[in-house]
């Protein structure tokens, strides 16, 4: 494990990720120094680009211990560091703890109120419709309160969502970010299963359509309310191919998408860095399916092409001049190979096909020539996960 502190060779402060290689690179790629926060087991603690490491368990778990860890190491340095982050738990910490936060380090995070509201489903169900934002027709759910399903009207078929991905959503075997239902007979038959979940959930009309037809606007709002750099995307594969988290992704110029982020981006009264996803229809229309105000996996893409928002936020926060952010070049396209692989197969896209894509794909997550030992760290990782499954398997006591 590394530890540095002081000034880096250049003068500049540390930028300090929590979160993947997608989030670290765009920051080294730009010339910034880099510290990599996270669990022990995170691929990004052993990048070259990393000058020093700081491990924990969960931000989740005990969020002000984490706290007053960070802390610590910020005031160790010679300049406050600029903190990047990329989960929601890491996000809803740095906005409930910022004033202490603000101690050591630098960072750019929505109002406190706004991050609630977008974090948790059901308040921002309750913000869309006040202020009139362009999301699918939904109703909260409380199968723990009810006996039966309810009957919703809603146009079938429709998707049911935790308002929060919780431990308990992935213990119900959920391993996408929604399920699917199909009629009000499939929503009584898995009513069930939902109530021993024990959460709220949210009933939504569905768009129809793959998820390629999701479409993504990424921006950076500086503290005046100007749009310091923004570009869109558009999904490619995900995994589980239904609702599942994005495997396989290129960067778009898709003018309407643009447009309609930057109205919503006024409409919240938005400052700091967003994602905002949309589906588009079978007639052409683009529905909200949420936003997320954090970095995310989609910022090395939009580096590669042309449009670095954490490099942005960085010079930003210290009074640099800022990068040149102009119009992101299309077709720029980034992929995770292990779990793009495993999307291709489930879509029946033949592997040399795949293959000979992910040869040409500018962006893959953390895999580059140059920065090798996080591939070679998260490649052990699955080696090691798979044998304490194989393990477990064995251990357990066959019942009959």
């Amino acid at each position: 494990m590394k530890h540095e502190t002081g000034t880096s060779p250049n003068g500049l402060p540390l930028a300090c990720v929590m979160g993947s290689m997608d989030l670290l690179r765009p920051l080294a790629l730009a010339g910034y120094p880099c510290a990599a926060f996270g669990r022990p087991d995170n691929p990004t603690l052993a990048s070259r680009y990393a000058r020093t490491t700081l491990a924990w368990d969960d931000a989740s778990t005990e969020p002000e211990a984490l706290v007053e860890k960070l802390v610590a190491f910020g005031l160790q340095q010679d300049q406050p560091p600029v903190l990047f982050y990329e989960e929601d738990s890491q996000l809803l910490m740095i906005s409930r703890y910022r004033s202490h936060l603000a101690r050591a380090f630098r960072f750019v995070v929505a109002d406190a109120g706004l991050v609630e509201d977008l974090v948790d489903k059901s308040r921002f169900r309750m913000l869309a419709e006040r202020l009139g934002l362009p999301v699918p027709k939904t109703r909260l759910l409380r199968p723990a309160a009810m006996d039966e399903a309810p009957d919703l009207d809603l146009r079938f078929p429709i998707i049911v969502k935790p308002t929060r991905r919780t431990k308990a959503w992935l213990a119900m075997g959920e391993a996408g970010k929604a399920h699917q239902v199909d009629s009000p007979a499939a929503l009584s038959e898995l009513w069930p299963h939902l109530a021993a979940g024990g959460q709220d959930l949210l009933a939504q009309e569905m768009i129809p359509g793959p998820e390629s037809r999701i479409e993504s606007y990424h921006v950076f709002i500086d503290r005046w309310g100007a749009i310091a750099g923004e570009f869109t995307g558009r999904k490619i594969r995900t995994y589980p191919e239904a609702y599942g988290h994005t495997t396989a992704l290129t960067i778009t110029d898709a003018a309407d998408v643009a447009a309609l982020g930057r109205d919503l981006t006024r409409r919240l009264d938005l400052r700091g860095v967003a994602k905002f996803d949309f589906k588009r229809a079978p007639d052409g229309s683009l529905h909200l399916l949420e936003v997320n105000p954090r970095f995310n996996l989609w910022h090395l893409a939009g580096a590669l092409a042309g449009v670095n928002l954490p490099a942005l936020v960085y010079a930003d926060l210290l009074g640099l001049p800022r990068p040149e952010a102009p119009r992101a070049r299309a077709g720029v396209e980034w992929c995770h190979m292990v779990n793009d692989f495993a999307a291709a197969r489930a879509s029946g896209t033949p592997l040399a096909a795949w293959a000979l894509w992910a040869l040409r794909c500018r962006g893959k997550s953390a895999m580059a020539l140059d920065d090798p030992m996080p591939l070679l760290r998260g490649a052990w990782r699955r080696v090691a996960a798979r044998r304490t499954a194989a393990r477990d398997t064995t251990a357990t006591p066959a019942r009959g």
